[in-house]
């Protein structure tokens, strides 16, 4: 072979020109992602810089020393000296960071194991390009969107009536701890895309790691703040790590080489895996089926079922350790509920029931990462279509509206029975800590009618799939604004109607407050029907491979 030759066909030969072929072909989604997320920083630095005056501020202080404030937000440093910039960072960052890894994410998966699936990997391997250039291109496509996040974030951050003015160093410090967190989890969707010959199991696994940063951070973050016995977990955790720079407080920048170390590892992983692979397989090799199907596999909605329920299986396992874990939290949340800011009570419902406003709490919780597990679940309906596999199961006597209803089903029963079963083992922590057992059942009934909400999300997502499914992304933005309107809308004092715009806010904080049914059942219905919708409208839709 020739050094031409060699170089032409070299692990990484085709990079430029696949990236270019992607920039192409998110021409859309692209801004949607970078814009939507940066929009969040406006909504978030410009309510702050508007709301929160000296004596707010005084109020915001005893943030630091809530436990619950640390769950959903983190260990935030600076608050006992606090300023508008340190509460936008130390409070709201945790989302921005949740933001761009689910950009990451799906666009690593999109890119690489969804282009196996739909077959163009093998055309494109074809010709004059490296068995690396595809997951490459898609890591630099990942970080160019982190990168352009951090850019009009840290502009929209410098221009925002904050005071005190932030300074760019800070702030620059700021936001690019919000995108090493994104480019942290494109190494992990790097190489979770390499473990499943599926695409809706590579990103399913990538958002299961995402939960279990975020839960183990918040644990680590809620010890901080009382015995600190635990405090070590926030540095197991890629968003704790982009926690622990501080801005506007500490303004540490060593921090930041934990993610982009972890980011290199994970995906020089993937690249290790892809390369012992065949093209289209997994690492974990499909295991043979049986020469028959069960009679019990005779209609799309065991088709569904049994396609789902791996997913299913591996959220259940997750919900049930982290219910009990935060139930174990609720003797030491009420023995510090005379040291939590009027803010902090609010949230949970008044002083008066402080248990069961935070178990009611923890209801809403639960809700909003229950979310992250419905979209995924319906999007991964693309996947099916884009790898072909839909094309067959129409083929046979299965309608359309019939097949997208049964998977939708499928998730929405799941979605049910997460919330249930989070109750359930919050309810027994709870009850065991306390001695309390008349905390269970109540418990168990807050968190499961939790599921009306996620079931809006499901059938939009059901009905942006059917009627534009290159948009379907566009749900992620929904979720992510309502989620925060529901954490932190009363801490920011908005009105009863920016709150109401939230989904989460509609059931009620059960046992703190009675389950609002009629709430319940408008959000349960709405999902059903946005469903039907998005059922119907692919009816009349070409399939697409795109």
């Amino acid at each position: 072979m020739t050094a031409t030759t060699s170089r032409q066909t070299g692990a990484f030969t085709g990079t430029g020109t696949l990236l270019r072929f992607m920039l192409r072909r998110d021409r859309w989604r692209l801004p949607a992602w970078v814009l939507g997320l940066t929009l969040l920083m406006v909504y978030f630095s410009t309510a702050l810089g508007t709301v929160l005056d000296e004596a707010s501020l005084a109020g915001m202080a005893q943030l630091a020393r809530s436990p619950v404030t640390a769950l959903v937000g983190g260990p935030g440093y600076g608050f006992d000296a606090i300023t508008v910039p340190r509460f936008l960072a130390g409070l709201y960052g945790t989302y921005l960071m949740l933001g761009a890894a689910f950009m990451s994410m799906l666009t690593i998966s999109r890119h690489t194991r969804a282009e196996e699936q739909s077959g163009r990997a093998e055309l494109v391997l074809a010709g004059a390009v490296g068995r690396h250039a595809q997951p490459t291109a898609a890591l630099v496509l990942a970080v160019l969107m982190n990168l352009l996040v951090a850019v009009l974030m840290t502009g929209v951050v410098l221009t925002a009536p904050l005071e005190p003015a932030p300074e760019p160093a800070p702030t620059i410090l700021f936001t690019a701890g919000i995108a090493a967190v994104g480019v942290a989890f494109a190494g992990v969707a790097t190489a979770t895309a390499q473990v499943s010959p599926f695409s809706r199991t590579c990103t399913s696994l990538a958002g299961a790691v995402l939960a279990v940063a975020f839960i183990i951070r918040g644990l680590g973050d809620m010890s901080r703040v009382q015995d600190g016995r635990l405090a070590w977990l926030s540095w197991l955790s890629p968003i704790g790590w982009a926690q622990q720079t501080a801005p506007y407080t500490l303004d540490r920048w060593w921090p930041l080489l934990l993610p982009l170390i972890f980011a290199a590892l994970t995906a020089g992983l993937g690249f290790r895996l892809r390369s012992r692979r065949d093209l289209g397989a997994g690492v974990v090799a499909d295991r043979p089926g049986n020469d028959r199907a069960p009679a019990w596999l005779g209609s799309p909605l065991a088709l569904a079922w049994r396609l789902q329920r791996g997913t299913l299986i591996g959220w259940s396992g997750a919900f049930l350790v982290a219910g009990l874990v935060l139930g174990a939290f609720t003797q030491t949340i009420t023995d510090t509920a005379g040291d939590m800011p009027p803010e902090i009570l609010a949230v949970m419902g008044g002083a008066t029931a402080i248990t069961e406003g935070y178990l009611g709490f923890m209801g809403i919780y639960f809700a909003v990462m229950l979310s992250v597990y419905g979209i995924l679940a319906v999007t991964s309906l693309r996947g099916e279509e884009a790898a072909h596999r839909s094309e067959p199961v129409l083929a046979a006597a299965v309608g359309r509206v019939g097949w997208v209803l049964s998977w939708v089903a499928v998730a929405a029963a799941g979605a049910l029975w997460l919330s249930v079963l989070a109750g359930i083992a919050e309810g027994l922590g709870a009850a065991l800590v306390t001695a309390d057992w008349s905390l269970f059942l109540p418990t168990v009934l807050g968190h499961g009618v939790q599921f009306a909400p996620v079931w809006l999300f499901i059938g939009l997502a059901a009905a942006l799939y059917g009627l534009v499914p290159r948009l379907v992304g566009l749900v992620w933005l929904v979720f992510i604004a309502g989620s925060v309107l529901s954490m932190f809308g009363r801490m920011l004092q908005l009105s009863q109607t920016w709150l109401n715009l939230s989904p989460f806010e509609h059931v009620g904080q059960h046992p703190a407050t009675e389950v609002a049914w009629a709430g319940v059942g408008l959000l349960a219905g709405g999902g059903v029907i946005l469903a039907l919708l998005g059922a119907l409208a692919f009816r009349r839709r070409d399939l697409t491979a795109v």
